[in-house]
């Protein structure tokens, strides 16, 4: 089993053996022989190398692997001791099965390039080593133990304007640091900031860089990337650069203030529709009791157009943010903190059963799918063409309409050829059919993950059991309460399953699960809006 140590309680095993589930190899080489339409997927199989000057190869030499702490789409991070420090560090594991496409291996070689070259800062995660070997990069970094923004919020008994400020400005100084580094983060929100430790007085941390990207003055950029509801109007529009900072920066504050986000809507296109139109809502609770200050700054920071949008050298010298010490410290009330506490634990919960659809799905779900490629391609020729893709659908008894099937053309044609070859098919599918409406048997299927007793209910013990492996901080029973709360509907305790299924079918974030598969959708969408 190798050396253990025990640090705190937790046993920690100096292995190789990290417990990860593999995605599926969505490989369809016998429909893509033809190397003019194969898309740049790199196969599992293959040895690559993501990184020119790793610390080394083998990171089990100094580091020993503990409990999980996090999983992202791409990598696992792990509670790990450093066997020649004595430290306790966090280590974000990057397997290379995961990274599909050249455009993944870029973000991986460009988070680590931008951690190396900011500088340390209190409130920015600290990078400590980076090591490669045949299976993963693994990206050492300080631990951060004292749990994510909201869950502070919310732990607390109270939240006022002057908790806000404070925030705000600690958000603030980490877009200006970037900015003096030549760094745009494009994905700032609130899951991305941790605290230190758990002491009242711990810092709070910026600790994800993986869509961030070096900047020059003057330079514009076009990809989208981010989350929808911090997105500035210009990413939608394919032509943005470090303003956009300041925007996100400014919708976590509307959230801090209010506890909803300032464009909401149930769809990506409503969500996009919301942020062009940039209409801001300071009429509902708590608003007319916030101050004149604080929503001059709001309205500057979320200032639709960039060039007269605050620069954060504005928002951390306006007054509101100067008087910090100074501003009201009255409760804002107990909805504010409700509306918070039910935003962050509902994409808590959806990520976890997002996790166990992906984990789970079944090797014949994806032979399935292949078989309908083949079935609708019709010429034999190992890609679907507008009309191959369009008479399949209408074949299949889902007839879909003209711009609808343009737009999954657009979001699944990675490689923008203008066809879908098998393994973007593949790909569009599964996140499709993830989490669908009625009777969808993946659904089904994460609910059962937690009904363990196969009552036809998740219950308390089931729920905290499901959610077991996320740390979900000191108010663990309390956390799984609420949860429960918010999405039983009918008052009885318990989770059936359509109040589970109308929990997974409300808003977006199931849809934006898949870096590669938002990113390909959003600029569909924007390229739809902005002909």
């Amino acid at each position: 089993m190798g050396a253990c140590v025990s640090v705190g309680g937790t046993i920690l095993r100096k292995t190789r053996e990290i417990k990860a589930v593999p995605l599926q190899d969505y490989n369809c080489h016998e429909a893509n022989q033809n190397p003019k339409f194969r898309t740049p997927t790199l196969r599992p199989s293959r040895v690559i190398t993501i990184l020119s000057d790793p610390s080394g190869k083998d990171v089990f030499k100094r580091y020993r692997f503990g409990k999980e702490l996090g999983r992202g789409e791409f990598g696992i991070t792990y509670h790990c001791y450093d066997d020649f420090t004595g430290e306790l560090v966090a280590c974000k594991k990057i397997s290379k099965r995961k990274l599909k496409t050249e455009i993944d291996i870029d973000d991986v070689q460009r988070e680590v390039e931008i951690m190396r070259n900011l500088p340390s800062h209190p409130n920015i995660v600290k990078y400590k080593d980076v090591y490669e070997d045949r299976e993963a990069v693994y990206l050492v970094m300080e631990l951060c133990q004292g749990g994510e923004l909201f869950d502070r919020i919310v732990a607390r008994g109270h939240y006022t304007e002057r908790g806000a400020a404070t925030t705000t400005r600690t958000i603030l100084e980490v877009v200006k640091v970037c900015h003096e580094h030549g760094v745009i983060h494009r994905d700032l929100k609130p899951e991305n900031f941790l605290y230190g430790d758990d002491s009242e007085s711990a810092p709070l941390k910026a600790i994800d860089f993986g869509l961030s990207i070096f900047f020059e003055p003057g330079q514009r950029f076009s990809e989208i990337v981010g989350s929808p509801y911090y997105m500035a109007p210009e990413v939608l529009k394919r032509n943005y650069s470090h303003e956009v900072d300041v925007w996100s920066a400014g919708v976590i504050l509307y959230i801090l203030l209010c506890g909803v986000p300032p464009f909401w809507a149930d769809t990506e296109e409503g969500i996009a529709q919301a942020i062009i139109r940039s209409k801001i809502d300071f009429e509902r609770d708590p608003w007319p009791r916030v101050s004149k200050d604080a929503k001059e700054l709001v309205k500057g920071m979320l200032n639709p157009n960039p060039s007269s949008r605050m620069t954060v050298e504005e928002a951390l010298g306006h007054q509101w943010i100067q008087n910090a010490h100074q501003v009201s410290n009255i409760s804002l009330g107990e909805n504010v903190k409700a509306r918070i506490k039910q935003f962050s634990l509902m994409n808590k919960f959806k990520k976890k059963v997002l996790r166990v659809v992906a984990d789970n799905l079944p090797t014949e779900k994806v032979a399935g799918i292949k078989q309908m490629f083949h079935m609708m391609d019709t010429d034999k020729n190992g890609n679907l063409t507008f009309e191959e893709l369009k008479h399949g659908l209408h074949k299949m008894g889902q007839p879909v309409a003209d711009p609808d099937v343009q737009m999954l053309m657009d979001a699944a044609d990675v490689d923008g050829n203008g066809l879908l070859n098998c393994e973007e098919f593949v790909t569009m599918s599964v996140h499709l059919k993830k989490i669908g409406e009625g009777d969808d048997e993946q659904l089904r299927q994460a609910f059962r993950y937690f009904d363990k007793d196969e009552s036809g209910y998740i219950e308390v013990e089931e729920l905290r059991e499901g959610l077991v492996e996320d740390n979900l901080g000191p108010n663990n029973d309390q956390v799984i309460r609420d949860i429960i709360f918010d999405v039983d509907l009918d008052k009885d305790g318990r989770i059936s399953y359509p109040e589970f299924e109308a929990m997974m079918t409300r808003g977006v974030e199931w849809r934006m699960a898949s870096r590669q598969y938002s990113r390909a959708m959003l600029k569909a969408l924007s390229q739809r809006m902005f002909k």
